[in-house]
């Protein structure tokens, strides 16, 4: 062998060991090694019985959820147990270290075990029979309700996860895949014939008529709430979005031609909840006739600006799924009348009231206003617009050309992976300071300066591993 090639040789195999990195970030072995830190950190240190809260103390003595959480308490609600599985998951698929795949296993056992005879999950997991959070597990070792929630991404989130660590087993462990596939079962059993789905469960739903959404016909301002509204048509809280999530992936896991179905269906109930003119948007909840009904005390019947988006957001997704232009045609008269909804500071209501379409409010004690001065600081009255990135979608998937790709370039990616390699303590922890602003759960940290975030923790994880990709 010539000095030359042996010279080409020996430079190679230091680019493969050394993985060189990209636009400037960490190498390839700095990345590896600090994932991996992390993750044994997060799994031997934080886990309990494999799952997770929201918040930590850095001693781990204080644990949070939303609201505080007792030493047998995990959370299933992102970002809990599921959000931290994804990104092992994640962690595992683009590097093949089996570290990873134990770590989401051990996450997957611990949902198992609060899996409910229902079918699916509460907001948590108590791992106590006597607690507070317990309720009807599958296991016996439970006691207490037994609704499974869609309510904020509870379940959808949790089987979402659960399917994607069956498939990352190969569909060979058979209690993931038998708790999955219960799972599913069950989410599917909960549609209602006219598409849509109930915010609580506890088997197989009702059979309701089909119709189409109409204004309440009776004074609703004197109902103030509904009992056991939870059993409603329900969109709060990106219900359809996350909804059609769990569907796709389990269409594109399992191959269950039921999940694409359900998920035209889904499609053809947010056609049908379409507000008549004037306001041809959309509400958070709907009765079983089709009027948009009270759910808690400070969500009375009104069409609401976040839901709308996320429905409209939805109908685009299955329009891309399907090919049917029917999931398009409620966007355009919805986008157009949104947009007179935009309050002058760039901001929307939440709600805006049946028929009058004034902007409507809650004052600290909970009466109906339009003054918007007093409202209650737990709960978003006025928020943030994407309709013009809505309508540039719309625009965009009608002219023929496909969704943008929502992947980071490798330059992007480089630079987020920067900081958050260097930011790892030696501990293998990512350290978050309390700063005031709004976060998942609303945590009251109280005399705490400093914390341990499972959002954090899943999202630093998730873009090393997708950074460590490029640097194959």
């Amino acid at each position: 062998m010539s000095i030359r090639v042996s010279l080409l040789v020996i430079a190679s195999q230091l680019l493969a060991c050394c993985a060189i990195a990209q636009d400037g970030g960490p190498t390839r072995d700095e990345t590896l090694a600090a994932m991996r830190r992390a993750a044994e950190y997060y799994h031997e240190q934080v886990a309990l019985n494999g799952g997770y809260v929201y918040y930590y103390s850095l001693d781990l003595k204080t644990r949070l959820g939303e609201g505080a959480a007792t030493p047998t308490q995990i959370w299933v609600q992102p970002p809990g147990t599921p959000t931290v599985g994804l990104a092992y998951l994640s962690a595992y698929e683009a590097t093949g270290d089996e570290y990873y795949l134990h770590a989401a296993t051990h996450a997957a056992e611990a949902l198992m075990f609060g899996q409910l005879k229902s079918g699916c999950w509460m907001h948590a997991i108590d791992f106590d029979s006597k607690g507070n959070r317990s309720g009807q597990y599958r296991n016996g070792k439970g006691r207490g309700k037994n609704y499974s929630t869609f309510d904020d991404n509870s379940s959808q989130s949790a089987l979402l996860f659960m399917m994607k660590c069956d498939q990352a087993h190969k569909f060979n462990n058979a209690k993931i895949h038998e708790s999955a596939m219960y799972g599913l079962d069950a989410l599917l059993a909960a549609q209602f014939p006219n598409g849509a789905f109930p915010q609580v469960f506890e088997g197989p739903v009702s059979n309701q008529p089909v119709v189409k959404a109409n204004y309440p016909d009776y004074d609703w301002r004197t109902e103030n709430h509904v009992k056991e509204y939870w059993n409603f048509y329900t969109l709060n809280d990106d219900l359809a979005g996350d909804m059609k999530e769990t569907l796709i992936a389990a269409s594109d896991i399992y191959h269950d031609k039921r999940c694409d179905e359900s998920l035209r269906r889904l499609g053809d109930f947010l056609i049908l909840a379409q507000m008549p003119e004037p306001q041809p948007a959309w509400a958070q909840q709907y009765n079983f006739d089709m009027q948009p009904c009270w759910a808690r005390k400070f969500e009375p019947p009104a069409i609401t600006s976040h839901e709308s988006q996320d429905v409209i957001r939805t109908l685009l997704t299955i329009y891309e799924r399907t090919g049917d232009e029917k999931y398009l045609a409620p966007i355009p008269k919805a986008l157009d009348y949104l947009d007179t909804c935009v309050l002058s500071d760039g901001m929307m209501a939440r709600f805006y009231e049946l028929k009058s379409n004034k902007p409507l409010y809650m004052t600290s004690d909970y009466q109906l206003t339009y003054d918007d001065s007093d409202t209650p600081t737990h709960y978003g009255f006025k928020q943030g617009q994407n309709l013009k990135a809505l309508r540039a979608q719309y625009d965009a998937l009608r002219s023929g050309k496909p969704s943008r790709s929502s992947k980071r370039s490798p330059r992007t990616l480089a630079k987020d992976a920067t900081p958050i390699v260097a930011g790892l303590d030696a501990k293998g922890r990512w350290v978050s300071k309390v700063s005031g602003e709004r976060l998942a759960g609303q945590p009251k940290f109280r005399d705490l300066p400093e914390y341990l975030s499972s959002e954090v923790f899943a999202k630093n994880l998730t873009t090393l591993a997708e950074y460590v990709a490029t640097l194959k």
